[in-house]
């Protein structure tokens, strides 16, 4: 078995290929691959994916994204049984890696290096090597595991005639969350590997069917007793899979991933997922049409008939006009919020609002554009510039976005404007969906409710705001109630669910100015979040032309009593970051680090990096590392999490807004910051050179 296996490898080495890469198909455990294991192929470039895996007894929740084009990331969190107490079900959380060694070329195959359940329990934690070898419609994939994907013991390790420390594996099984150190280990590994062969398209009553691939594979899990301890038995099959052998069928469309197989000689189990690219997501059609622009004309209306009649256009467009000035050759106009996402994009609405009021003579638009009270970006652009951007037959973004000067955001109105006396207000009705992750009794909590939210702009920044909250379904309020030994500053989140039906999640006065050109400020007082009230101050420098920021916000906070209303519990705290927002030079990467206090009083620091797509889409992950140790921070051991950001925009309605969604594998009271409404950073990265550029289309719409 094993001289065949190696011979095998080598004629993979020196056999060219013979066909053109086809697209990598899932496994069952979410990362790419045969079935249940993993072969050297890769999703396309930022590729995200999400999807389930059912067979009995376990069924298998996963994320995939591809943030860099040689790297492969899972998180999976499994359903399984009990094996305990031999009934009932407990949930399992792994995270996953796969790192591309080597591309397929002309004598070579495509080499990958994995890590399976590298921060979790250890439960399904595996390591391997594979190479995958293409001809023609067959892709042959054969690799070594160790860990549970070696459990079948083919042979003894070869790592540990390098260091007799590769000869243990630790055995038991931890609370999850710990990134192991014990990779490659164990006396024994195993050989695994199998074929996928693309069949021909073919017809059917309901139309041809293309991409249907069969998968073949040889395991090297012998599935392990789950409760930590590997398989003693020994004989032909060495554990307790009934087969090693396993069979299926794939159909891979251009979102969607189905497929059916054996497994192990027992089971029967069922794979779908959902997957797009972020960086071109499925589009939707535009609830309204975007206004066509108007063609100037000659006017000899008084200057102060056409800023009245320009406000009355720009508030009809979205915007809360600010102030309007004709100086010679330039028109300066400032306007608030909108529900555009990018400066461009303003800019061209702007136009399209005003270009019918303003006299021929005027040559160039000065935008100032203000969110939450502060001047977050202003820009110079040639009105000649944007009318072609957004002609069928003129000009091209890029042609607009060479002739835009950016300006620094001071916060001042140019004395003499037009403007109109406050205050202004706003409001929204919006459903709310709040998610956890890691109760180890139900796999996913959830609560749906219906909130109503007003703010109140007084001018020079000062604001009052306010939301209300009414639960209409969910199982949040039955989670299980917290053990930890920290302050119970996130944990409590099911009690904070069950007082609290009807609640008020924040309720503050606030001001967002500008200290200086490109430095911001914040101060926040009252019922900052739904469990903290107090005194949040924040003070950010953001160079307009330059990829990072610098930020420190200062809180003195009381934690909010359960019921969600106006009462407040025994437990204070001061807290706050020195925060570091960088863009990082490849692939559209973005990182942030932040240093300093949290709610629970511990000190330390968070990682975060991202990935921004010209979409608007961003995908990455965070963890922190405090001073609390990882026996005392429970089950987890350290906070941390992925998320992704999808602008509302992209389902066809006009909107600034972003549908969040943080996997956070579970909830503890370790590492926690505040969360206020408006943080400094996400209120004024639109107006940042990056931001702009990346937003030169919005021109043209």
């Amino acid at each position: 078995m094993t001289r065949a296996a190696w011979l095998a490898l080598l004629l993979m080495l020196l056999t060219p290929a013979r066909a053109e890469e086809v697209p990598a198909s899932g496994g069952d455990f979410g990362g790419m691959g045969l079935m249940e294991t993993r072969n050297a192929r890769f999703r396309e470039d930022g590729t995200l994916e999400a999807g389930g895996t059912w067979r009995r007894q376990r069924r298998f929740w996963f994320v995939n994204f591809q943030p860099l084009p040689f790297l492969e990331t899972t998180f999976r969190l499994t359903e399984r049984l009990n094996a305990t107490t031999g009934r009932g079900s407990t949930t399992d959380r792994a995270f996953d890696v796969k790192l591309r060694l080597l591309e397929e070329g002309p004598w070579n195959p495509a080499l990958a290096i994995g890590l399976q359940d590298v921060i979790g329990t250890g439960i399904y934690a595996g390591e391997y090597l594979v190479a995958s070898r293409r001809w023609g419609p067959v892709d042959v994939s054969l690799g070594l595991g160790f860990g549970r994907l070696g459990t079948r013991g083919d042979f003894a390790n070869p790592l540990t005639e390098l260091a007799e420390g590769f000869r243990t594996r630790p055995r038991d099984v931890g609370r999850g969350g710990t990134l192991r150190l014990d990779f490659f280990r164990g006396e024994d590994v195993s050989v695994f590997g199998g074929a996928e062969y693309s069949l021909p398209r073919f017809g059917t009553p309901w139309g041809e069917l293309d991409g249907l691939r069969a998968k073949v594979e040889w395991s090297g899990d012998a599935l392990r007793d789950e409760r930590g301890g590997y398989p003693v038995r020994r004989g032909p099959l060495r554990g307790a899979a009934g087969s090693p052998v396993n069979l299926g069928l794939q159909w891979t469309g251009e979102h969607v991933d189905a497929a059916i197989g054996f497994v192990h000689g027992t089971d029967l189990l069922v794979r779908l997922s959902l997957r797009m690219d972020p960086a071109q997501p499925p589009a939707a059609t535009p609830l309204r049409p975007v206004p066509p622009m108007p063609a100037r004309r000659a006017t000899d209306t008084p200057a102060d008939d056409r800023a009245r009649a320009a406000f009355a256009a720009l508030r009809e467009a979205g915007f809360r006009p600010l102030a309007y000035e004709e100086r010679g050759v330039e028109a300066r106009i400032a306007v608030s919020e909108g529900s555009f996402r990018s400066m461009p994009q303003v800019a061209s609405r702007v136009l399209r609002a005003v270009n019918g009021i303003l006299p021929p003579e005027v040559e160039a638009i000065r935008l100032s554009w203000w969110q939450a009270g502060a001047e977050t970006g202003a820009l110079m652009v040639p009105r000649q510039a944007v009318e072609a951007a957004a002609s069928p037959w003129g000009g091209s973004v890029e042609e607009a976005w060479g002739a835009t000067t950016l300006l620094p955001a001071t916060g001042t109105i140019p004395p003499g404007s037009f403007t109109e006396p406050g205050p202004s207000w706003d409001w929204v009705l919006e459903p709310k969906l709040n998610l956890q992750l890691g109760d180890p009794s139900r796999t996913l909590r959830y609560q749906g409710a219906a909130a109503a939210g007003a703010r109140v702009e007084f001018g020079h920044g000062f604001s009052l705001a306010g939301s209300v909250q009414q639960a209409v379904f969910g199982n949040l309020d039955r989670g299980l109630p917290s053990d930890s030994t920290l302050p119970r500053v996130r944990s409590d989140y099911a009690l904070y669910a069950r007082d609290g039906k009807t609640s008020i999640p924040g309720l503050y006065g606030e001001r967002v100015w500008n200290l200086a050109p490109d430095v911001f400020a914040r101060a926040t007082a009252g019922l900052l979040e739904p469990m903290f009230g107090g005194i949040s101050s924040e003070v950010l420098w953001r160079p307009r032309d330059r990829g990072f920021a610098v930020g420190l916000d200062l809180n003195l906070v009381q934690q909010r009593a359960t019921d969600g209303l106006f009462g407040f519990r025994n437990y204070g705290v001061a807290t706050g970051h020195v925060s570091l927002y960088a863009d990082l030079p490849v692939w559209n990467l973005y990182g942030i680090l932040r240093a300093g206090r949290y709610l629970a009083g511990d000190w330390g620091g968070t990682v975060e990096i991202g990935r921004r797509f010209d979409s608007g889409i961003e995908v990455g992950g965070f963890a922190t590392f405090t001073n609390v140790p990882f026996s005392r921070f429970g089950e987890g051991s350290f906070d941390k999490g992925i998320y992704v950001r999808v602008p509302l925009n992209l389902f066809g309605t006009d909107s600034r807004g972003d549908g969040t969604a943080v996997i956070r594998p579970v909830q503890r009271d370790g590492g926690q910051r505040l969360a206020v409404d408006n943080p400094l950073w996400e209120v004024t990265r639109a107006g940042r050179e990056d931001a702009v550029r990346r937003g030169a289309g919005g021109f043209a719409r």
